[in-house]
């Protein structure tokens, strides 16, 4: 006999989302599958061997998939069988057939990476990111002589490859990184950094992956997309200044990049495909030309809160939607040159910003401080009068991203993902 789950209003995990994570519990502190609704995650190895999942008629050992430590054997599977599971899942919530015993109240759970990742790589791909970062001042390290942006920023999505052993689960906390910057101008010094930052981002993972020495036709990119989860890419802006010649950012960029822990589906965000914000100039190559305008971006709203002091402050807010480069267009480019792809690999979409303004004037939809203090050049007066240029040890970040249905409501979220900064290790 199962139960009948009321969704809280506001809740992110809503039936229409069905997000998947992977759980431990005090009870049972073996790592799991699960999936959300309402105040509750549902354990889904409890599910499977209540027989949900037998009725579907495959012969696939769901028992063992959703045992797994990771969820890299559920996004392999074909695309069609993950979206007839995520089906069963909803039409079994909609019957009241869901168990009590397949319930765990979401304050027992512990959160945990979802996906084993071999590969993590970050885009650099919103225009008025560019934009703001490339004039704010003119030792911006993308500047080039005689143009704020490179001329190939426009014929193809930027990218580096980063590290996967620093992506963190939220809320794990990181610690202020030690590297070497130019202290007063020009002298090279080590010590932690002075000038830590947040990104506001979105990232993915692979679901069938892309072999070697292939090539991965846009048709089909969304098709090769498990789904999405948010991502702080923290940045420790004074080390990332002294590396980005001639090699490019290291420990700058590589000591955390924190992600939310429940992938929220492609499924369930097909009803949030949109256009592009902006029309591409000059036209795309035709290996990354987009089919059809209508859905080739994602209509996900985000914003970032600062926690300092027991108080709380909106630094920001953007959406998915406003980048230049869809996700679409960036995991085609990064197959395009046959290094493969494999499943559970991640790829940040880059700092996610916007063009609006508030009533005073001033720019409100930043993804980063580099962007708000202008390099660190000014201040920024936060709602009570405090002003900040960079973040300071025990200032917490929280990142939150969610759909909206067409009447304005919340139609589903990504839960947040949230980081404290700790004080860097002492010598």
């Amino acid at each position: 006999m199962g139960v009948k789950i009321d969704v809280p209003s506001g809740s992110p995990f809503t039936i229409g989302n069905i997000p998947f994570g992977v759980i431990s519990t005090r009870a049972n502190p073996s790592l799991r599958c699960a999936t959300a609704i309402g105040n509750y995650a549902i354990d889904l190895t409890v599910y499977c061997k209540r027989g949900h999942l037998s009725e579907l008629g495959l012969d696939i050992s769901f028992d063992n998939i959703f045992s797994q430590p990771t969820l890299n054997k559920f996004a392999v599977l074909p695309h069609a069988v993950r979206q007839g599971v995520r089906k069963k899942i909803i039409q079994d919530l909609d019957d009241a057939k869901v168990e009590e015993e397949c319930l765990v109240s979401l304050d027992l759970i512990t959160m945990h990476l979802p996906m084993q990742t071999g590969g993590f790589s970050d885009f650099y791909c919103s225009l008025e990111h560019c934009i703001n970062a490339s004039t704010s001042t003119p030792l911006a390290y993308w500047r080039t002589t005689g143009t704020a942006i490179p001329k190939n920023w426009f014929y193809a999505p930027s990218v580096y490859n980063s590290r996967v052993s620093s992506v963190i689960p939220s809320p794990q906390p990181l610690r202020r990184p030690r590297g070497v910057y130019f202290k007063d101008g020009d002298v090279p010094t080590y010590g932690h950094s002075q000038q830590l930052d947040y990104e506001l981002e979105m990232g993915y993972f692979v679901s069938q992956p892309v072999a070697y020495g292939s090539k991965l036709d846009i048709a089909t990119a969304d098709k090769h997309i498990f789904g999405f989860v948010l991502l702080n890419d923290w940045s420790a802006r004074d080390l990332q200044m002294f590396e980005m010649k001639p090699l490019g950012p290291f420990h700058g960029k590589g000591f955390a990049t924190s992600i939310s822990t429940w992938v929220v589906t492609m499924d369930a965000l097909s009803p949030f495909r949109c256009s592009p914000k902006t029309e591409q100039d000059p036209s795309p190559f035709a290996h990354l030309t987009w089919p059809r305008k209508e859905d080739g971006a994602i209509d996900i709203s985000l914003r970032v809160t600062l926690l300092r002091r027991g108080k709380s402050y909106v630094l920001g807010t953007s959406n998915l939607k406003y980048l230049y480069w869809t996700p679409f267009q960036q995991i085609t480019h990064h197959a395009s040159a046959g290094c493969g792809l494999e499943t559970g690999d991640l790829l940040g979409t880059g700092t996610i910003s916007g063009d609006a303004i508030d009533d005073q004037g001033n720019k409100k939809e930043l993804g980063c401080l580099y962007e708000v203090t202008q390099a660190g050049t000014r201040f920024f007066t936060l709602e009570d009068g405090t002003q900040m240029k960079y973040l300071e040890d025990e200032d917490e970040i929280v990142l939150e991203g969610w759909c909206k249905d067409g009447n304005g409501q919340t139609a589903l979220g990504f839960g947040n993902c949230r980081g404290k900064l700790l004080p860097a290790l002492e010598d």
